[in-house]
């Protein structure tokens, strides 16, 4: 790779020039460089992206078959990010996702081990290749509630029950920006013949800065999937997957991104994708510089908000793979700094410590003040900086967080009574954490998803319908007990709490009460308030 050039951007630079050409075009697009909106204003400012929104001809390299300007750009790409090599990804990391699945799962009824709160795409990654999921519990932060990987034992475990997996997918970071080493992972999955995959949508931007924790590669992952778009600085659905060593079938891997990416994939979001490589490649650790400024900037101002605090490991550090801090507090449970170990500096999750504001509201109350923050969760709101954040924006959100916390200083309400009051109870949490016990804080999350078994049962996914017929609409609160007819998906962040053919536990139908009070949004299933819920008929026993 001595040829490369860092500074280029190959793929952004063919479209300058195919613009300032300005051949005639008789080919698609229809739209012919936004010509046929001339003399129009109803295209605005489309009409200026439609100059360099170009399909496959002569020059601008096919994203299927690359020999020119996409290759350099992808090859450009596995250099700056520690790839052998990197493919873009038009469709997000959606398509990575899926087609990482359907490359090591080739054949329907093969078996997947994966941490049960995983991304939507994955479950539908496991539908289209009729995979038997195997999900392992990941280990929860003792402090927050919120879960974070499976233990390295736990992979181990399930690595020796079902020997027949063909490989294990785990989320680092999840959305909260938190993380482990996932380096004795990477070693338990080699040392069992199978490659790990980890969805690192967003942790584009790991390792490149001595202030961020280490990237999935070089912890010894074999596939990556990253959302360029979201912590870096490329245009929504621009993603990129990276691979190495010789535990993936590369020819079937391409094979498998033919069919879940368009046949006519967006110039545009190419481009931006390598603006986004060079803008690294070429500045590394200096890109990030004003970007950490602004998160000190909240950093130190929140020293001074003791109303508000600020979700960090009980030992903050950033360590590199296979060197996690081992200096927890004495009173804490064994695995819980394992389990949370890294924090993404660019994701400042805060919450009212004083209990009076739960996490949408505290969000509601900010965005009525012009900020905007990534997410929200019954606890907790997730403010995402990147390397484009500017400190004067920080102040502005310091100076709404005050008014915030002076217009409701006289409101006072204890933490574990509010939370209760908002439906939710000691029951809808897994009978035992690392010590045997779960803090109240668990429940808070939709990024959570409990279950009693550490490793479970093989659940067969397809692509077979719900038979309607077989079904019935009841009130959540009577589905103790109930197969769900429907995958049910709190979003943000897009983790699966129940699948169809699951049976609804009392811990789950407690939980999505207390999230459907607290304000969450569903997904995916029939009535998005979550008032009612599917169910397939006692009747049929949900066997259709």
């Amino acid at each position: 790779m001595d040829r490369l050039e860092p500074g280029r951007a190959p793929v952004y630079e063919m479209l300058e020039q195919y613009r300032v050409k300005g051949n005639i075009s008789y080919h698609v697009p229809g739209h012919k460089n936004g010509d046929a909106y001339r003399g129009q204003e109803s295209a605005g400012f489309l009409r200026e992206v439609m100059r360099y929104d170009v399909t496959e001809i002569t020059g601008t390299d096919d994203l299927h078959h690359p020999e020119g300007v996409i290759q350099e750009a992808q090859e450009l790409a596995a250099d700056c990010f520690g790839a052998e090599e990197s493919f873009f990804l038009v469709g997000g990391s959606t398509a990575g996702n899926l087609a990482l699945i359907l490359t090591v799962c080739p054949e329907p009824g093969m078996t997947l081990i994966l941490q049960r709160n995983v991304h939507k795409s994955v479950i539908h990654g496991l539908m289209l290749a009729g995979v038997r999921a195997v999900f392992v519990e990941p280990q929860m932060d003792w402090h927050s509630g919120l879960m974070v990987a499976p233990a390295v034992q736990s992979i181990q475990n399930a690595l020796a029950a079902y020997p027949e997996a063909a490989a294990v997918l785990v989320t680092m970071p999840n959305y909260y920006g938190m993380g482990s080493d996932l380096a004795p992972l990477a070693q338990a999955c080699h040392d069992s013949g199978v490659p790990l995959l980890v969805d690192e949508a967003h942790g584009a931007h790991y390792g490149q800065h001595p202030a961020l924790p280490a990237g999935a590669l070089v912890c010894g992952a074999d596939g990556v999937v990253q959302s360029t778009h979201k912590m870096l600085s490329a245009l929504t659905m621009g993603a990129m997957l990276h691979v190495q060593g010789p535990w993936l079938d590369r020819a079937l891997l391409r094979q498998r991104l033919a069919m879940v990416q368009s046949s006519s994939p967006s110039y545009p979001v190419m481009a931006s994708l390598d603006l986004a490589r060079r803008l690294v490649h070429s500045q590394r650790a200096g890109a990030f510089t004003a970007g950490l400024a602004a998160v000190d900037v909240l950093r130190r101002g929140l020293a001074s908000l003791p109303r508000y605090g600020l979700l960090q490991p009980a030992e903050p550090l950033q360590p590199g793979c296979g060197a996690a801090g081992t200096g927890a507090a004495a009173d804490m449970p064994p695995q819980s700094v394992a389990a949370y170990s890294t924090q993404d500096p660019f994701k400042a999750v805060i919450y009212d410590a004083a209990g009076v504001l739960g996490g949408f509201e505290l969000q509601r109350r900010l965005e009525e003040k012009g900020i905007v923050p990534e997410m929200s969760d019954d606890r907790h709101v997730v403010l995402a900086f990147s390397l484009g954040s500017k400190a004067e924006d920080t102040g502005l959100l310091l100076a709404a967080l005050r008014e915030i916390a002076e217009e409701t200083a006289d409101v006072t309400v204890n933490l574990h009574e509010d939370t209760t009051r908002q439906g939710f109870s000691t029951e809808c949490l897994p009978a035992q954490s690392a010590a045997g016990v779960v803090p109240d804080s668990a429940k808070n999350s939709t990024w959570n998803n409990f279950t009693n078994d550490i490793i479970s049962s093989p659940v067969l996914f397809s692509m077979k319908p719900v038979n309607p017929l077989e079904t019935e609409s009841i009130g959540l609160e009577y589905s103790t007990g109930r197969m769900s007819a429907e995958m049910v998906i709190p979003y943000p962040p897009g983790i699966p709490l129940l699948y169809p053919g699951e049976e609804i536990s009392e811990d789950i139908c407690n939980r999505l009460i207390g999230l459907s009070q607290g304000g969450a949004k569903f997904q995916a299933c029939a009535d998005p308030a979550l008032q009612q819920i599917l169910v397939y008929n006692i009747k049929k026993g949900g066997d259709a």
